[in-house]
């Protein structure tokens, strides 16, 4: 990977497509050179086509895999790349009443959701002088709707392990998540209903997150670490009841 003398890396997960992809073209529009890390080979080619001739490549893995993550890092200090931040965004989720979730369900959310994180953390942080990492976590973190315990808690423990990380590599590196609420990231039009039901007055877009993850990378963010930072248009201020 050819970065020029001036360039940030960064590492971006879940990357092929949503608010992944959109975090990574949001990066290369401010200069930093990405690697797309993705475990959907095909959705991760087509998108780094679709970012030609730009700074970017892409890294199929399961980020919920310690061997495929020493992999990664591994090819990075070799080739001796100058690593500034991570965007933690690779996310799953598994619904249905607790009594018919698998543990192997269980494991895979919580694999990809959080312990990808602590494995970011652990081999890439030591080939970072200083930077910045923002953990995409979510509204469920603090509500929930039925039937969503492993979602809730991996999201719940990227908090928790956000302010964590914030304490422990500071001053070096900061650390920060950002919870988003409903954010479209399909092809289907939310209804008029849908927009109007959050305080401002529309359902997220990609952008939204994207915007604020490449601002907490960036050094203008100096202040701020171990926070987390909610992006859902108003909606868990908003008292509802039926």
């Amino acid at each position: 990977m050819n970065i020029a003398p001036h360039q940030k890396l960064c590492i971006v997960t879940g990357a092929a497509r949503g608010i992944g992809r959109t975090i990574t073209s949001t990066l290369l529009d401010a200069s930093y050179a990405v690697i797309m890390v993705d475990r959907d080979d095909e959705a991760l080619n087509a998108a780094v086509k679709a970012f030609k001739d730009r700074h970017v490549i892409s890294w199929e893995a399961d980020v919920g895999s310690e061997a495929d993550m020493t992999e990664l890092f591994s090819y990075i200090a070799e080739e001796g790349l100058p690593l500034w931040g991570i965007v933690n965004n690779a996310g799953v989720s598994s619904n249905g009443p607790i009594e018919e979730l698998s543990l192997k369900q269980w494991h895979r959310v919580l694999d990809t959701n959080l312990t990808s994180i602590f494995l970011t953390a652990k081999y890439g942080t030591p080939l970072m002088p200083e930077g910045s990492i923002v953990n995409i976590a979510s509204t469920r973190a603090f509500m929930s709707e039925p039937d969503t315990e492993a979602y809730s808690a991996s999201k719940g423990g990227v908090i928790a392990l956000t302010h964590s990380l914030a304490v422990s590599l500071g001053p070096r590196i900061r650390v920060n998540a950002v919870c988003p609420g409903w954010i479209n990231v399909t092809d289907e039009q939310p209804t008029r209903e849908d927009h109007l039901q959050h305080p401002a007055g529309r359902v997220g877009m990609p952008q939204d997150i994207a915007s604020m993850a490449a601002y907490l990378i960036s050094p203008e963010s100096g202040f701020i670490t171990g926070e987390h930072i909610t992006i859902d248009g108003g909606m868990t201020r908003r008292m509802i009841y039926r």
